[in-house]
């Protein structure tokens, strides 16, 4: 038996079914026993379905007759009867429809049962589409209530609307349009059918599919697009049951939310936004009519790119509606509605900010999908500034490989000359061909801020390779590429990246090219108050990676984490000049026995490999000293090592840090990996003296205007007590890691900023995480490492030279664009209750006369009596470090050692020369200076034992 006789005998009995026993549709039939109950059932189909012909006054033996008069052009002309025999069709027409005797017959029911059998098997149930809500779009607003973002499923862009909110004129449009008898049928129109079948003979260019609003529904929501008979007998079947399942209104309601109208639009609440800028609910008859006409086909009666057709399809629409009385002669005129401009959204940037929406919608407000209905989420990011922040990310990532000669140019992003030539052919072009095709490129780092440039000439001559690129704005820059193997790999219409310089006295205009790199880098913007992510990059580029690392890795802090240690001294009662002795140390293991083995042992070391004998507790944070920290865990919290790190692993949980603590000594040098966003928390609360704000990401989740969720503006927690004197001193001394230590490389900063340099065992891992009085920075760069290993940024990147070069042009744009620049504030006046101010020196902690040398203000906190509190020699006794400062002399300090064999845990290398780069309107200050090692203190001079007179200042 032929094949599409099968097929089409098979949607017959579907067909048969659903028309003449629609509560008694069987999805299973047997090859041998039940093939005359098909014959029968199929008679029965044929019977009904003349009826439709005879309604729609068609003599359907004399349209047969007519066919077979001109067989092979008739099937020429349509399709879906190529290779069909309509012989056979007519001797099966006389066979069940009109029950004559054959011979020969061309149907072998049997196998029109395997086929149909396996075409319905497994039906989805109907019953599931009662009071369905199907996928929304929600709107992601900025911090000015701008809109950043939707998020729906793809194929799904909608908003719900209910049908008593959409117009009636605008329910009719549609009936008229693709359902005529929607109100009288019971899934299935035999007379649209029909008619439907007689406008394919008729005109067989365009065919039509006489689907009823309840099929497509069906076909939309259930059985699929697939153009396919299975398809279509599923269809009909699943339609039948739809009809008893679900009321007419709510099938209705199914279709006007679930069509796709086109401009990216699914929905009549969508549609009625994107063409007229309105809700569906002021819609008017014609501007329903005309999205009525777009159901049939959205792209070929698109009135942005059709006009006429939509005109046409308009009238027709119209039309129809005044033949039922729907409406007068007078609203059927087919005049085009005003269209508001369609302008696709394309977004290009915070792209791991909106993940981290949906991920917290789910925690905090418990939506387990922002796509289950339509919300609008009032974020908290400020869309310049995180720009800014991914701009300068992927702009410092590439420096730093530039810069080590780590870059690995894998080839171009595109290469476009099939567009150049399809431009170069459209003769209403005005502008050259290459810049219309640039333009129209989107590359597949779409979040990429650096400029799409086409080379447009590689010529060589005796200099070598001359590359010059077009730019978006029409100019032509010559190419500045990093090595003569890329130079020479480009050919013309390649599509690169490229940062563009500007001429200037020493130099012309030119395009510097620029290249993905292979390491990989996180940074947050978090308002210290009230926890607000003002800006959030979660790696260099969203399409190249979805990992939100600010967010959702742990990586080890490295020096980031002695700050803990360092607040703990403070709330012991020690002060920020409080000497410890910065030499070798060997802690046991803990819990050890005598026999616990030698590698068990921790002994730290100093980047530099030396040690520099008595120093202050705010000179061994600044410069980062690794066996200053391990001494002050020894001898400056407890009566041991292990239960100094015990209250350390207190104050991380209680700074939640962690949930839990690993009890081994590197812990307090950085070794316990810890989430960005937490880190940058703990940071916001030194600056808050203690409050440590709840970081996040939405303000507040409404739906249908109404707020379901709303962020707790009180949500700050304090930790260590709400001990403000110790939690400012700190902030001090941090603020001297800009002034005096290792990021003073930025000193310029020191009387606006605080924060500290990070850099992890062989440095794996570099940090900056800095604060002013309105935000504090977190930015951290380093390898994936998903393959188990830990790949280093190379020897002598250190948090200072890799993560620092970035803060400043993103400080300076908070300062711009969220909060004015302004002074450290002093201690609040809480913690100045506990305070006294006193001139300090800062390299041995001793008073001095105010103005004089090095002089600075230290805040010390007093005793019960009001006095200060003395601690300066309470772990290193006065002889002890006289003993230390008389060991320098004028050449000679105590760091002559210089080894490189080991830095665990340990800052390294500064910060080196890191040119400005261009970060949109404007460009910010670039950084200068050599300055020592992280860990390597400047050398003081020779000084004597002063007088002693504490108590004289009292």
């Amino acid at each position: 038996m032929d094949s599409i006789l099968i097929k089409i005998f098979a949607t017959a009995l579907a067909f048969s079914q659903v028309t003449t026993r629609p509560d008694g549709v069987k999805t299973e039939f047997d090859a041998v026993r039940d093939r005359s109950e098909v014959a029968e059932l199929l008679s029965a189909g044929c019977a009904h379905m003349r009826k439709a012909f005879d309604i729609e006054d068609i003599n359907l033996d004399d349209l047969i007759a007519t066919a077979m008069d001109d067989k092979e052009a008739l099937s020429s002309e349509i399709k879906a009867l190529k290779g069909l025999k309509l012989a056979d069709l007519h001797v099966a027409y006389r066979q069940f429809c009109k029950v004559e005797k054959v011979e020969g017959s061309p149907v072998d029911l049997g196998q029109v049962i395997a086929f149909y059998n396996s075409a319905v098997k497994d039906l989805p149930d109907a019953v599931q589409l009662k009071h369905l809500k199907l996928p929304g779009t929600s709107v992601v607003l900025d911090s000015k209530s701008e809109r950043l973002a939707e998020i729906y499923v793809p194929n799904n862009r909608r908003i719900w609307v209910k049908l008593a909110d959409i117009p009636e004129a605008v329910r009719n449009a549609f009936v008229a349009a693709e359902d005529k008898r929607f109100f009288q049928h019971t899934g299935i129109d035999e007379r649209g059918l029909v008619r439907a079948f007689i406008g394919n003979f008729t005109h067989p260019g365009r065919p039509q599919g006489g689907s009823t609003i309840t099929q497509q529904v069906a076909k939309n929501l259930l059985v699929g697009n697939d153009i396919t008979y299975e398809r279509k007998l599923r269809e009909m079947i699943v339609a039948s049951r739809m009809e008893r399942a679900l009321t007419k209104a709510e099938i209705l309601e199914l279709y006007l939310n679930s069509i796709y109208l086109g401009r990216g639009a699914w929905g009549i609440e969508m549609a009625a936004r994107s063409y007229f800028g309105k809700p569906a609910k002021a819609l008017s008859a014609v501007e329903g009519a005309l999205l009525a006409g777009l159901a049939k086909g959205p792209n070929y009666f698109n009135p942005d790119h059709h006009p006429e057709r939509a005109r046409e399809r308009l009238a027709y629409v119209l039309g129809r509606m005044q033949d039922d009385a729907m409406i007068d002669a007078a609203a059927a005129q087919a005049v085009l509605p005003q269209l508001v401009e369609y302008r696709p959204t394309r977004r290009d940037f915070g792209f791991h900010f909106v993940d981290h929406i949906a991920r917290e919608a789910k925690v905090i407000a418990g939506l387990d999908t922002l796509t289950k209905s339509s919300y609008t989420v009032h974020s908290t990011v400020n869309s310049a500034l995180q720009r800014i922040v991914e701009a300068t990310l992927q702009e410092g990532l590439a420096r730093y490989e530039l810069n080590t000669s780590r870059y690995k140019f894998e080839g171009p992003e595109a290469n476009i000359s099939n567009a150049v030539r399809l431009s170069a052919a459209d003769l209403r072009a005005t502008e050259p061909a290459w810049l219309v095709a640039l333009k129209t490129t989107r590359l597949p780092l779409y979040d990429v801020h650096w400029e799409s440039a086409v080379v447009l000439e590689n010529t060589r001559g005796k200099s070598g390779h001359a590359i010059n690129v077009g730019m978006t704005d029409g100019s032509i820059l010559p190419l500045n590429t990093w090595s003569a193997a890329i130079r020479r790999g480009l050919k013309p219409y390649d599509v690169v990246y490229v940062q563009a310089r500007k001429a200037n006295d020493k130099q012309a205009a030119r395009a510097d090219l620029r290249i993905r790199p292979t390491v990989q880098g996180a940074a947050l913007v978090l308002e210290n108050e009230t926890g607000r992510i003002l800006a959030m990059a979660g790696g260099f580029s969203y399409p190249a990676s979805q990992l939100n690392r600010v967010v959702q890795t742990l990586r080890q802090p490295g020096s980031t984490l002695k700050p803990l240690t360092y607040l703990a001294a403070l709330r012991k009662g020690l002060q920020p000049n409080t000497l410890v002795m910065d030499e070798p140390i060997t802690l046991p293991p803990i819990g050890a026995t005598v026999s616990a083995r030698q590698r068990d042992f921790w002994s730290p070391k100093n980047y530099d490999g030396g040690a520099s004998g008595a120093i202050t507790l705010r000179r061994a944070l600044e410069n980062s000293r690794n066996l200053a920290t391990a001494q002050l865990l020894a001898t400056g919290l407890d009566d041991s090592a292990e239960r100094g790190l015990d209250r350390v692993c207190e104050l991380a949980m209680e700074a939640q840090l962690y949930k839990e603590c690993m009890r081994y000594y590197p812990f307090v040098l950085g070794a316990q990996t810890v989430r960005l966003i937490d880190l940058a928390a703990f940071y916001a609360a030194i600056a808050n003296e203690g409050a440590r704000p709840q970081p996040h990401a939405i303000e507040t989740i409404e739906q249908d205007g109404r707020p379901i969720y709303r962020h707790d503006p009180h949500a700050v927690s304090w930790i260590g007590f709400a001990d403000r004197a110790s939690f400012y001193q700190l902030k001090s001394m941090l603020q001297g890691v800009l002034a005096r230590g290792t990021a003073r490389v930025v000193k310029h900063l020191s009387p606006y900023v605080g924060g500290k340099t990070g850099t992890t065992d062989n440095s794996a891992d570099a940090w900056f995480v800095g604060f002013t009085n309105d935000v504090t920075i977190a930015i951290w760069v380093g390898h994936d490492n998903g393959d188990g290993g830990r790949r280093t940024l190379g020897r002598g990147q250190t948090g200072g030279k890799v993560a620092l070069p970035m803060f400043e042009p993103i400080v300076q744009a908070a300062w711009e664009l969220h909060a004015p620049k302004t002074a450290l504030n002093g201690p609040s006046r809480e913690a100045m209750r506990q305070l006294v101010a006193l001139s300090i020196d800062p390299h041995t902690g001793d008073p001095a006369p105010a103005g004089s040398g090095r002089a600075f203000t230290e805040y010390l906190k007093r005793d019960p009596s009001g006095r200060i509190d003395d601690t300066q020699f309470r772990i290193v006794s006065r002889a002890e470090s006289y003993a230390y400062r008389g060991g320098y002399d004028e050449d000679d300090g105590p760091f002559q050692l210089r080894s490189h064999d080991n830095r665990l845990y340990g800052d390294n290398r500064p910060p080196f020369p890191f040119p400005t780069w261009r970060l949109g309107p404007r460009e910010y200050p670039s950084w200068r200076g050599y300055p020592d090692d992280e860990d390597h203190l400047p050398r003081p001079p020779l000084r004597v034992d002063p007088d002693y007179f504490w108590r004289r200042l009292n």
